[in-house]
């Protein structure tokens, strides 16, 4: 049929089941109990992908399967889940089981214990992630039509869409995190759940949606996947500055709106295979244009001075909301702030060295691929690519001569300079900064008897 996956299924459609798993279910067999394995390991396997997270269901309820093996771990009990540790490895186990109202949109107020995997099933979210193999012979099941899904390449709630994310919001950030982790489109009804109740992802926490929204930025087809936050209404509870962009237009040199370059930057960090800091940074890169647009003139009928400092600050205020970690935030906004290097043949080799200590060695990589990804998203620009290009055969030249390029690097230090009794504070930082400043001119002053009077003749100025 045309439009549809090409999928190849294996004629008998049966899992490959480890040995040890065989082991783990016939103990559950011969104790009068069956053993499966379900979820996104079993569609990874029919879709010829690699996917080692397991998740197990059993119609032997936690206590049943706490006798079954010596060592276990209440994980959730609580919830009908226990971790059997057997054979050194951990295997998550949950006993079937459907759930009570969800008061918050997020989670069960209760859980009822039952004794069919079908029932179990349809708690579940989306037909391709409801498939199950049977343990030990690996024979997989299908109550929901996610194999016809599949082949399709759609993303379909199980019963009522409505329903099940009224059950749990976060259900609606998963599907969009599919349709992009799978490249498969979301299915109309499920699309229009997913708008109607858009306002009820406000009930999910940061960090969960922070940990969706990353695994999508992260996907084969992101764009597919914001695409899906954008249309729903989503995009504009959980990222409204990125939302801000849809339809601004930019003019000039840029023939593409805002919303569209950053697509495009954010493709070609993935086409690229850049790390995710560097997507993260292409993604939000110029999304402070919609808050430092002014007339121009004649020229430009717009101008955006400022905008790489007003993003950082954006990306700044998303990365806190959504509680990422220190290290991330900063490394992502340091590459905005400072992606708007303006680079000419005729600098001197100290204006590249100056340029690499206030980037960071560590971040000269991340920079210039994120500039790679914001000319490649600007229509009409291989020159300013191979000025770019120039520059970095630039910066290599410099790496290459091993000057002195940060403070770690000159010839003397705080010791030394207590050694020479000038005392520790901030103008013992103003020295240090200074004479590093001196040998990024001169490299030829890095040397430890110059730095030596040098550092006496700048604390005698600052009266030390």
């Amino acid at each position: 049929m045309a439009g549809e996956k090409r999928i190849c299924y294996p004629l008998a459609m049966r899992m490959q089941i480890a040995k040890d798993i065989k082991e783990l279910a016939t103990i559950f067999r011969e104790a009068g109990f069956s053993l499966y394995l379900v979820g996104g390991a079993v569609r990874d396997w029919i879709l010829g992908k690699t996917n080692n997270d397991y998740d197990f269901t059993t119609d032997a309820e936690p206590e049943e399967i706490k006798k079954l093996f010596r060592r276990t771990i209440d994980t959730g009990i609580k919830h009908g889940t226990v971790t059997v540790i057997f054979h050194s490895a951990h295997y998550e186990i949950t006993t079937f089981r459907t759930e009570g109202d969800y008061l918050d949109s997020r989670h069960p107020e209760s859980v009822k214990f039952v004794k069919s995997l079908e029932e179990d099933l349809k708690r579940r979210d989306f037909t391709i992630n409801a498939f199950a193999a049977s343990l030990p012979d690996g024979k997989i099941l299908d109550y929901h039509g996610g194999l016809k899904d599949l082949r399709k390449g759609l993303i379909r709630a199980i019963g009522n869409p409505a329903e099940r994310f009224q059950e749990d919001a976060l259900r609606m950030m998963r599907g969009a995190r599919f349709a992009s982790q799978l490249d498969f489109k979301i299915e109309e009804e499920t699309a229009q759940a997913m708008a109607a109740l858009h306002e009820t992802i406000a009930k999910v926490s940061a960090e969960r949606i922070k940990e969706e929204l990353w695994k999508l930025i992260g996907g084969i087809n992101p764009r597919r996947g914001l695409e899906a936050l954008r249309t729903s209404g989503i995009m504009s509870v959980i990222l409204p500055e990125l939302a801000a962009t849809y339809g601004f237009e930019q003019g000039g040199m840029h023939r593409e709106t805002l919303y569209e370059h950053l697509m495009l930057a954010l493709e070609c960090a993935k086409e690229h295979e850049y790390p995710m800091h560097v997507r993260l940074a292409a993604l939000f890169h110029d999304i402070g244009k919609t808050e430092t647009r002014a007339d121009g003139d004649e020229e430009r009928e717009w101008t955006f001075y400022g905008h790489d400092k007003a993003s950082a600050k954006m990306t700044d205020a998303i990365f806190r909301r959504l509680k990422t970690s220190n290290e991330e935030r900063e490394r992502v906004t340091h590459l905005i702030r400072e992606h708007m290097f303006s680079y000419t043949p005729d600098w001197s080799d100290s204006a590249v060295r100056r340029f690499i200590n206030r980037v960071g060695e560590e971040n000269i990589n991340s920079l210039l691929q994120l500039r790679v990804c914001d000319i490649s998203a600007t229509v009409g620009h291989r020159a300013v690519l191979d000025n770019l290009f120039a520059f970095a055969d630039r910066i290599n030249a410099e790496l290459e001569k091993d000057n002195a390029l940060s403070l770690k690097d000159l010839k003397i230090n705080g010791k030394k300079l207590k050694e020479l009794g000038i005392k520790p504070g901030p103008q013992m930082g103003t020295i240090l900064n200074t004479l590093l400043d001196e040998v990024i001119e001169a490299p030829s002053l890095n040397n430890e008897e110059y730095l030596e009077k040098r550092a006496l003749s700048l604390a005698q100025c600052l009266g030390q």
